[in-house]
């Protein structure tokens, strides 16, 4: 248990039976008043976001969760399977649970996993990561003017944005933050 003006982004909580991560907080000390954290939790059961204010000493269970160095495998459709480096246990996950991030996994991509009661809550994908270019439109001859991109597809089904002479073949680089192209790889 802790304090609610001690939540930080990442801590995971159990609140009326349902794990929660703190997406997002804000710490309110008005003139008058106690103080109190607003925070925005991200229900880890459904997905969906809810917003929810603790004061500054109302008592919150948080939970211990591991996080364990995992290696994504491989997908057979609907599930995605990983295994952790050290202890090769392995983890099940539905594609769902990872949304658009699927996108980004690519065989043997080492990633961290968080773990609570032998159940994948959580993940950390690695900030950047590198691709094959397997379909780019064509590049417009003359179309040189200022910083000119075209859309490729990578070799995971990624679209990206990235500048003209990168061609099918290439290898690029990719922030897994937002999807952006960072180089050639």
């Amino acid at each position: 248990m802790i304090p609610g003006g001690d939540l930080k982004k990442g801590t995971t909580l159990r609140l009326d039976g349902k794990l929660f991560r703190v997406v997002k907080t804000k710490y309110n000390k008005p003139g008058r008043g106690t103080a109190y954290m607003d925070t925005q939790l991200l229900d880890l059961g459904t997905g969906n976001t809810v917003n929810r204010v603790f004061g500054a000493e109302e008592r919150v269970d948080n939970l211990y969760v591991e996080q364990e160095s995992c290696e994504y495998l491989y997908s057979d459709g609907d599930t995605l399977h990983f295994m952790n480096t050290q202890t090769y246990d392995q983890y099940e996950t539905p594609v769902s649970f990872f949304g658009d991030d699927a996108l980004f996994l690519v065989e043997n991509m080492a990633l961290d996993l968080r773990i609570f009661e032998g159940r994948v809550i959580d993940y950390v994908l690695p900030t950047t990561c590198t691709y094959t270019v397997v379909e780019a439109e064509a590049a417009v001859v003359g179309d040189t003017a200022g910083s000119v991109n075209k859309k490729i597809k990578t070799n995971t089904g990624l679209s990206v944005q990235v500048p003209i002479f990168v061609n099918v073949g290439d290898t690029i680089k990719v922030d897994t933050r937002d999807g952006s192209y960072i180089g050639r790889g």
